[in-house]
């Protein structure tokens, strides 16, 4: 009966995490470095998520490329020199768009600096840059 038993069993195989789960790891890792970034008031650690060409939300619209974008985080958030808030991010979910193209959706959340809690939802997609993404539009 042993012999019989042990014929049946076999090893578990060790199985990789799908292309999918990995790209979506890779991605929420940029999104945690963008939000230590904010936390330091590092303005240029939170913005190397974003590729060159990136679309962002402006006080009128949107507008084009990361140094516009870093001009409306200067004129917002950053006015003081930093954000008043931390920043971290819940609820994050991972579509691919192909093998190249990726749309996230989640919640950022801004607490601290003795001023109420500040919750939003994003949308944002991101391109394949190499072996990381980089964010190409950001509609938050």
């Amino acid at each position: 009966m042993s012999i019989a038993l042990a014929a049946c069993t076999r090893p578990v195989a060790q199985t990789s995490p799908s292309p999918a789960a990995a790209d979506a790891t890779l991605i929420r890792a940029v999104l945690d470095t963008m939000a230590v970034g904010w936390n330091r008031g590092d303005l240029t650690l939170y913005l190397s998520g974003y590729a060159d060409d990136v679309t962002s939300r402006g006080l009128d619209g949107f507008v084009s490329g990361k140094s516009a974008a870093r001009t409306v985080m200067e004129q917002g958030f950053w006015k003081s020199g930093r954000p008043l808030q931390a920043l971290h991010y819940e609820r994050v979910e991972t579509r691919q768009l192909g093998s190249q193209y990726a749309m996230v959706t989640g919640e950022y959340v801004l607490t601290g600096g003795a001023v109420p809690e500040r919750r939003g939802w994003f949308t944002t997609i991101w391109r394949r840059d190499g072996e990381s993404w980089r964010c190409i539009h950001d509609h938050s």
